[in-house]
């Protein structure tokens, strides 16, 4: 999906946005005597996106200069007189890429689709991206030749003619800027607080809907957002949406008497605001999923799961919301970091680390050593670790299949030839780093974005998801935190309750698990198993036979379906199948030309 596009021929570059996305203001365009700057998304605060456009515009006026980017979910391109900068922010929401020959960059665009080839592909690219479901969002290669990825975080700077000048990776002002002054007796709930209230605040609109699932993470987002529209804040009051989905039947009926209350209580705060509750019983993961995995711009790990969303942010498109706001990201980032654990056992402190692992072993009825293996031996050697579960579970193809390693049905020629085993370093070294306990905040933010849906569907829906938690300002704060702050046995998230402890309701403040949303998944998989086999059976792109050994992969899905495997390895099959609906969904011609344009006037 192409909101903005930049095309270098001749003297100086001709810069063109999406007309549907303009309107909706999800493309904002300003012009002052220095240049021109087009963002996609917001910077600053979504309610005075001009203003943001305008700051950022001014702030990298003097060239030379390197200032942080501003926090906000957006992609923008500034055209001065003697350059054009690229940008994203550090959590990659909107994507942007660039098409580039050798030092010369021809076009630039927010749809890798727009820019590539498909009769050109990147076979690295699909061993990148079967590592794992964090793998495209960190990584410059796209699915086509010479299109290539502009980086969360990165600033890469063309002369006005296209040719390359140099490319640097930023921090927003609030990580590299010191720490804010912590006063007597603020407690870490407190800075939590306060850090969580200026993340809903900048994402505010008009129109505001909250996911509501009844859990810890999501109902918090919603009560702060009730607060601030009621007290008027954030740039004056709003409507508030109260979306869920729920379910009737089966183990998900459970999760309804959460739903309900925090419903409740989001009301009590404001009581204009508004529940839409979707009835999801007849919603399965896999519905229509060739429509949902060949319609992306890239191939989406998680298209099974589209039917449940697409079905949720229809509604909120259909009230007029502007804003989306999820509770995606609490778990791994306010929850005590379990890597904590790597740490301890990295500066020698064996003993501290031994009584920490037993504690959080009894708080989730884990063993010692499960503990251990998972939190520090692992991290330590990932591709080691896994090859081991491999040779330990022997005898089917999902058994012991982690992140990292060879899925079976992938063909070991195909794997050595466009680097795989490369690929699996890289990755495994992203997710867990040298330092894990800080690597895990890097690898929450893309776990969420970008949400290829969202991105889909935002031209139609006038919206893009945004995801609280994971505000910077948010995960300074909780890295700032030490470990005996955050890890309380038994009150996973202990800093997060506190912090809300004055707004949740009793019954959800203090529940400790969440029933897994997996019952859509075995729904899906029991009636779309045959038609997902025949998928891959009747496939006809080159690509997927030299890629995969069909038969193999098959066999994957009948054992997911009989519940064979876990998490991990039904990730593996799911970005599998999603690959290959996304191949056999690639127009066999140039890409249709986008629709309706606007042309952008730059200063010359």
């Amino acid at each position: 999906m192409e909101a903005l596009r930049v095309e270098f021929a001749g003297d100086a570059p001709r810069l063109t946005t999406a007309e549907a996305m303009v309107r909706r203001g999800l493309v904002t365009t300003v012009s002052a005597a220095a240049g021109t700057a087009v963002v996609v998304g917001w910077t600053g605060s979504f309610r005075d996106r001009l203003a943001g456009a305008r700051a950022l515009l001014g702030a990298f006026a003097r060239p030379g200069c390197e200032p942080p980017l501003p926090i906000g979910d957006f992609a923008a391109v500034l055209v001065y007189r003697d350059r054009v900068l690229l940008m994203r922010d550090g959590q990659a929401r909107i994507p942007l890429f660039l098409r580039r020959s050798g030092d010369r960059v021809s076009a630039v665009s927010t749809s890798a689709r727009g820019l590539g080839d498909a009769a050109e592909l990147e076979p690295r690219y699909f061993c990148r991206y079967l590592t794992g479901n964090m793998a495209q969002p960190h990584t410059e290669l796209s699915p086509f030749a010479g299109v290539h990825r502009i980086l969360g975080g990165e600033v890469v700077e063309l002369s006005v003619t296209g040719r390359m000048r140099g490319r640097r990776l930023s921090r927003t002002a609030v990580t590299t800027g010191g720490p804010p002054a912590v006063t007597d007796g603020d407690s870490p709930g407190r800075q939590l607080r306060r850090a969580l209230e200026h993340a809903v605040g900048r994402r505010l609109g008009r129109t505001v809907a909250c996911h509501v699932s009844g859990g810890t993470d999501s109902t918090s987002v919603a009560l702060l957002t009730a607060r601030l529209l009621a007290a008027g804040q954030e740039g004056g009051a709003g409507e508030l949406i109260l979306l869920a989905g729920r379910f009737g039947r089966g183990e998900l009926a459970g999760e309804r008497p959460y739903l309900e209350e925090a419903v409740e209580a989001v009301r009590a705060l404001a009581p204009g605001a508004r529940p839409v509750i979707v009835d999801a019983d007849d919603v399965a993961d896999f519905d229509d999923f060739v429509h949902h995995a060949a319609a992306s711009d890239e191939p989406h790990a998680h298209a099974f799961r589209a039917p449940f969303w697409s079905r949720l942010h229809a509604a909120a498109a259909g009230l007029g919301c502007d804003t989306v706001l999820t509770g995606c990201g609490a778990d791994p980032v306010v929850d005590a970091n379990p890597f904590h654990l790597h740490r301890l056992a990295r500066s020698g402190r064996l003993r501290e680390m031994t009584g920490q692992a037993r504690a959080r072993a009894a708080s989730s009825e884990q063993g010692v050593r499960d503990v251990v293996r998972t939190h520090v031996v692992r991290p330590a050697f990932p591709l080691t670790a896994e090859r081991v579960a491999r040779l330990a579970h022997r005898g089917t193809v999902l058994g012991g299949l982690g992140h990292f390693t060879r899925p079976p049905w992938l063909r070991r020629g195909f794997a050595r030839a466009h680097g795989y085993r490369a690929a699996g370093v890289a990755e495994s070294r992203f997710l867990f780093g040298p330092t894990p306990e800080r690597s895990l905040y890097d690898a929450a933010n893309h776990l969420a974005a970008p949400d290829p849906l969202s991105w889909r569907c935002a031209p139609r829906n006038g919206f893009f998801l945004s995801h609280p938690f994971l505000d910077p300002e948010v995960v300074a704060t909780m890295r700032r935190l030490p470990a005996e702050a955050t890890f309380r046995p038994g009150c996973p998230k202990a800093v997060l309750r506190d912090a809300m402890a004055d707004l949740l309701p009793p019954r959800i403040r203090d529940r400790t698990d969440k029933i897994p949303f997996t019952e859509p998944y075995v729904h899906g998989l029991r009636a779309h198993g045959d038609d997902l086999v025949d998928l891959c059976r009747r496939a006809r792109h080159p690509l997927v036979a030299e890629m995969f050994d069909i038969g193999t992969l098959c066999r994957a899905v009948r054992e997911a379906q009989l519940g064979l495997g876990d998490a991990a390895s039904w990730d593996r099959v799911n970005g599998s199948l999603a690959l290959v609906a996304w191949l056999e969904g690639l127009p066999a011609e140039s890409p249709p030309a986008p629709g309706a344009t606007v042309p952008v006037g730059v200063v010359s």
